[in-house]
C-alpha cells in the first residue's frame, strides 16, 4: 500500500514545527511507519544547500532554483523511496513555501514557480497540507520570546510576511481539498484536537 505525504506549511513563528513531532507519534500509535523530514534539507546535499538558503544572500532566482533543487534531491532520495515502501511522510514545508516565500513574499513570478514545481514534482503533490495561520504581530512576539538567532527570511521586514501569509491564504484558497486551515493563535490542546480529527479523515 502506498504511504501518504503529509506536509506543514505556515509564516515563520507559527508554531507548526512544535506539532510535526507529535502528529508524527500519533501516526505511529496507529501502526504507521512514519519518516520525519524538513525543507529545505531531508538529505545531506539537501542541508549544505538549507545552509546558504538560509544564510547567504543571493538573487531571487538563484534562491528559488537551489529550493527547488535541494526539493528534487529530496524527492528522489528520501520522500519518493519511503511512499513507495508504504510509508508515510511528514515534511515540515514544501512547495507551498517556495509559492509564499520566493512567490508572496519577494514577488517572483507565479509561472516560474509553476514550470518548476511541474518540472521537478508534477506527478506528486501531499495528501495532506497543514498550513498554520496567525496574525504576523503574534507571530513576532513568539520568535522574541524564543530569544535564538535568526534566519535572513525571518529577519525580513514585516510587510514580506504579510505577503508570505497572504500567499498561503491565497494558496489554500485555490486547493482546498488539500490544504486545512489550522488557527495557530488556537491553545496547544485544542490544536492537537483539531489535528487528531483531520487526521481520522485521513487514515479512513
Amino acid at each position: 500500500m502506498k504511504g501518504k505525504f503529509i506536509t506543514f506549511e505556515g509564516i515563520d513563528g507559527a508554531g507548526k514545527s512544535t506539532h510535526v513531532d507529535w502528529l508524527a507519534e500519533c501516526l505511529r500509535g496507529r501502526g504507521l511507519t512514519v519518516h520525519v523530514t524538513r525543507e529545505p534539507g531531508g538529505t545531506a546535499l539537501g542541508e549544505q544547500l538549507r545552509e546558504l538558503l538560509l544564510n547567504q544572500t543571493m538573487h531571487l532566482e538563484t534562491e528559488t532554483l537551489l529550493m527547488f533543487a535541494a526539493r528534487r534531491e529530496h524527492l528522489a532520495q528520501v520522500i519518493e523511496p519511503a511512499l513507495k515502501r508504504g510509508e508515510w511522510v511528514v515534511c515540515d514545508r514544501f512547495s507551498d513555501a517556495s509559492y509564499a516565500y520566493q512567490g508572496g513574499g519577494r514577488g517572483l513570478e507565479r509561472n516560474k514557480l509553476h514550470q518548476l514545481e511541474s518540472w521537478v514534482h508534477g506527478h506528486l503533490q501531499p495528501d495532506l497540507t497543514l498550513l498554520f495561520d496567525l496574525p504576523l504581530d503574534v507571530a513576532r512576539e513568539r520568535i522574541a520570546v524564543a530569544n535564538r538567532s535568526l534566519d535572513r527570511f525571518e529577519q525580513e521586514r514585516a510587510d514580506f510576511h504579510e505577503r508570505v501569509r497572504h500567499a498561503y491564504l491565497e494558496r489554500a484558497h485555490a486547493h482546498p481539498e488539500r490544504i486545512c486551515v489550522i488557527d495557530a493563535s488556537n491553545t496547544r490542546d485544542n490544536i492537537r484536537k483539531r489535528l487528531e480529527e483531520i487526521l481520522i479523515t485521513i487514515c479512513l
